[in-house]
């Protein structure tokens, strides 16, 4: 019997095989800022349901400004993945659509009970529906290089932070609550839901250049120290300037769209008509 089984000694030099492929440092930062974010986004509705709404509308407004760092941070260092971007959808998803409905109904759609939670679930049904139809529109390699400079519908990040436009100006002293304005945010709510599933393009600034004229540089750096100053001095003051803004932007980022989109369509059937007028080549004679 012993010398069906003979004794068996492993090489102590022979090396010892990895189980998992080991994972560049680089792609792992970016998933990091991804979850920090993540994690703001589920502070934030605790903060909420304990009636810190400040902290808890601040926290997404850093989970925000972080949503945009990390995209940034994978292309730089050449960390993107199929994973990081999963993780991003399903973080955003938390982060913009469930968190500030959830503030919100907190703060005052709680007083329409049933009509307030609703409201809450189109917002955040109507966030995951976006994010899944942006996923889908990434695959498309037929896309012209114009469009990428805006997005079909109102962008997640966007979304969550002119959402709380209610909050902004309950904190600069406007009587929100004491005003009976639940309905009016309830409305509110759900035309913002409107515009993040609709097809109304929205200006995005992606591919703008990467390269800025020398004259326009310190301007940029005084605007730019001038703005974070603004935002940390007066933060809810200027997130209202800048909600306002936007919000009165999207008609005429719409119409650049639309007029873009006519000169694509024109200079199409203009090359169409010319490869159609060229003549057929002649074959060449026989023997």
């Amino acid at each position: 019997m012993s010398d069906l089984f003979p004794p068996f000694a492993p090489d102590p030099d022979e090396p010892r095989k990895r189980l998992f492929k080991p994972v560049p440092f680089r792609v792992i930062v970016p998933n990091i800022i991804t979850l920090v974010a993540l994690c703001l986004g589920l502070t934030a509705i605790r903060l909420a349901f304990e009636g810190r709404l400040e902290p808890a509308v601040l926290a997404i407004v850093v989970a925000a400004a972080l949503d945009g760092v990390d995209g940034r941070v994978a292309r730089m260092l050449k960390g993107t993945s199929r994973f990081g971007a999963e993780l991003d959808s399903l973080a955003d998803f938390v982060n913009f659509g469930v968190t500030p409905a959830l503030v919100l109904y907190a703060f005052v759609l709680h007083e329409l009970k049933s009509l307030g939670w609703i409201a809450v679930l189109v917002f955040a049904i109507a966030m995951v529906l976006r994010l899944a139809r942006f996923n889908v529109m990434l695959d498309n390699p037929n896309r012209p290089e114009w469009q990428k400079n805006f997005f079909t519908g109102m962008p997640a990040p966007a979304g969550a932070i002119t959402s709380m436009l209610p909050l902004y100006l309950h904190f600069l002293g406007v009587p929100i609550v004491e005003s009976g304005l639940a309905p009016v945010i309830l409305v509110y709510l759900l035309v913002l839901a409107f515009l993040m599933v609709s097809t109304i393009p929205v200006y995005s600034g992606k591919t703008m250049g990467k390269y800025v004229p020398r004259h326009w540089v310190l301007p940029i750096f005084v605007v730019s120290v001038a703005v974070f100053g603004l935002l940390v001095s007066f933060p809810f003051e200027m997130l209202t300037a800048i909600t306002i803004l936007f919000l009165a932007t999207i008609p005429f980022g719409a119409m650049r769209y639309r007029a873009l989109d006519r000169e694509y369509k024109a200079s199409q059937a203009v090359a169409a008509a010319e490869v159609a007028a060229e003549p057929d080549p002649v074959p060449p004679p026989g023997p």
